[in-house]
């Protein structure tokens, strides 16, 4: 089949979505081999791949698109919204036609639901479990996203989840059948796998952190907790004596002047560093220095940092969401997101007990290991081999 592959236009400081899609997209160009389909790529700038771009059965044609935003986050409403999508779903299915794609290949969150057989993927559908969070909610973005899902998930021919929880979320909540749901695990990130030796101690220096800080990787969403993870540190000083500086690195979306606000004003007052979007080779460091990364958020059924942590050699501490122990076994202490005295338990256990920590950090290197990139592709050509044969039976 010739397939089509569409890519977010995500950048960087965006995180876990331009994490995923960068990966996804160099394991395709490495296992083209591996495959008899075709494919092509629909993206904002195909300029920045033709270079890539090796083999004749792997092309690139540009789609215009938000840098940023994707088709369910955008706050519109009423008929404006409705005529941009339609006209996105009307340009996309005439540049698959010009090119001969026979099936689509969503990528990333974003898709469009169009009249050919497609794959999704499903991150999460937070805003049916938890619509009180103002970035599922506020600003149209609850009705966006669910009428997105709405027919999105029930015209797709595969939909992608991570977990066996992402399966049944997705089945109670849009009645899908089981046999359109597939399950591949999202893989751990080439750059944390991949991670040269390098002096750890440098990049803590440059930002003036102390030894020993609990780490915590995450846009400045209400959804990451932060509030409470402050808490928990506060706790720690408190009934512990256990001084730990508590470093958040993550672009803004909207919460992060609320969360400094919170820290100041905690009794006993605690030491927390704001470091903002960091380059790579900064993050890597700054996994690799840190005593633990207290992942405390609310969302689930999947997220990346206990995976990057966990490939570096940092022990985690996570939110005891939906999901979270079937990604992260054994290899994670996990925590009530809602209890700050109980993340302050789990932190205290660690600061107390090295064994538990080395434990950690092996089974968490072990776990990480698991699922790749390569995996990932692996799955999705099977399952364009598996419906190829019914593809065929029309133009």
């Amino acid at each position: 089949m010739k397939v089509g592959v569409f890519l977010e236009d995500f950048s960087p400081d965006v995180g876990g979505g331009y994490t995923i899609q960068e990966d996804i997209f160099r394991a395709l160009l490495d296992l083209m081999d591996e495959t008899s389909h075709s494919f092509v790529l629909f993206c904002r700038r195909p300029e920045a791949f033709r270079s890539l771009l090796t083999t004749p059965r792997l092309t690139a044609v540009a789609f215009p698109g938000n840098l940023g935003q994707r088709v369910f986050a955008r706050a519109q409403s009423g008929l404006n919204s409705l005529i941009e999508s339609r006209q996105r779903q009307t340009r996309l299915e005439q540049l698959c036609k010009e090119n001969g794609v026979e099936f689509m290949w969503f990528v990333g969150a974003e898709g469009v639901q169009i009249d050919l057989p497609y794959m999704a993927i499903v991150w999460d559908l937070q805003h049916r479990l938890q619509p009180w969070f103002p970035e599922v909610s506020a600003g149209g973005t609850w009705r966006q996203r669910e009428t997105f899902y709405v027919e999105y998930l029930r015209r797709a021919t595969y939909i992608i989840a991570g977990t066996d929880a992402g399966r049944l979320e997705i089945e109670r909540l849009y009645q899908e059948t089981s046999n359109r749901i597939m399950i591949l695990p999202h893989p751990t990130p080439a750059f944390a796998l991949n991670a040269k030796p390098a002096d750890v101690a440098s990049v803590p220096k440059k930002y003036g952190l102390r030894s020993n800080y609990l780490f915590y990787p995450a846009q400045f969403w209400s959804h990451k907790n932060h509030a409470n993870l402050l808490l928990a540190a506060a706790e720690l000083k408190r009934e512990h004596q256990i001084d730990m500086q508590v470093v958040f690195v993550g672009s803004n979306k909207g919460n992060e002047e609320y969360v400094r606000t919170f820290a100041a004003e905690l009794n006993p007052s605690i030491d927390v560093a704001f470091l903002g979007f960091v380059p790579l080779e900064d993050l890597v460091a700054l996994y690799r220095g840190a005593f633990a990364l207290g992942y405390v958020t609310f969302f689930g059924p999947e997220n990346l940092p206990p995976l990057e942590a966990s490939a570096l050699g940092c022990p985690v501490i996570a939110s005891d969401v939906s999901g979270a122990r079937e990604q992260l076994g054994d290899a994670a202490l996990f925590v009530d997101p809602r209890s700050p005295m109980q993340i302050a338990a789990a932190i205290k256990e660690l600061h107390d007990n090295e064994s538990l920590r080395n434990t950690l950090i092996d089974k968490g290197r072990a776990r990480a290991e698991r699922w790749t990139a390569t995996e990932f592709v692996r799955g999705v050509f099977a399952a364009l081999d598996e419906f190829e044969p019914v593809r065929r039976c029309w133009r």
